[in-house]
């Protein structure tokens, strides 16, 4: 298990690929974002995005599932207070393998918490060319093994 003691600034967790299906990509439009160019193949086509594009927020979230997978689920987590920025640079279209890195910007204790450590750290998508997808700046809380420890 992972503690805050375990995240010095530098360190990198990388993802492991993912492949955007676009049954996948419709059903979540069709429950969180309905926008033409998330819903049909023809739409996507006919916008500025080039063909069947997954919702930002749909990127937003298979990031999410990749930093699950490639550190949160081992780690004493307690969540985090919130996202500092969210920018999707590039659309994801059916077919996209996505990978990418999460790099720790930097760790402190918290002053009102100190068996708390607040990670801030940054998250980027990367497509199978090599383009950014998308990039997140955002905290996670995470619990030292001894309070008031240091990173």
């Amino acid at each position: 298990m992972l503690h805050f003691e375990d995240f010095p600034a530098g360190t990198r967790f990388e993802f492991k690929p993912v492949t955007v299906k676009a049954e996948d990509i419709v059903a979540f439009a069709a429950e969180f974002d309905p926008q033409p160019m998330h819903l049909s193949e023809e739409a996507g086509k006919a916008s500025i995005l080039g063909g069947l594009a997954a919702s930002g927020w749909h990127t937003s979230a298979i990031m999410m599932h990749m930093l699950c997978g490639s550190y949160i689920h081992e780690t004493a987590s307690e969540g985090s207070p919130g996202v500092d920025s969210m920018e999707w640079k590039k659309a994801v279209l059916a077919g996209d393998t996505l990978s990418g890195v999460c790099t720790v910007v930097e760790a402190r204790v918290s002053r009102s918490r100190p068996e708390i450590g607040i990670v801030r750290l940054r998250a980027v998508v990367a497509n199978q060319r090599g383009e950014t997808v998308a990039i997140c700046d955002y905290a996670n809380m995470i619990r030292c093994r001894q309070a008031g420890a240091k990173a």
